[in-house]
């Protein structure tokens, strides 16, 4: 496993930068999800890539 590893504590304090809404952690992804903008942001190297244009859409 990646030695460096997301902190879901680190939740507490994420939103979606569109919505606002709370993000759910994806741990087989490595993706925080946000279901209303129906977004999945990356975390790269335990850290969360908060940014619209790399969020991948869901489906």
């Amino acid at each position: 496993m990646n030695e460096t590893q997301f902190d879901p504590k680190m939740l507490e304090a994420l939103v979606c930068p569109m919505t606002q809404a709370t993000l759910t952690y994806d741990a087989e992804k490595q993706e925080l999800v946000s279901k209303n903008a129906q977004l999945a942001f990356p975390i790269r190297n335990g850290i969360p890539v908060m940014l619209v244009d790399e969020a991948r859409k869901l489906d």
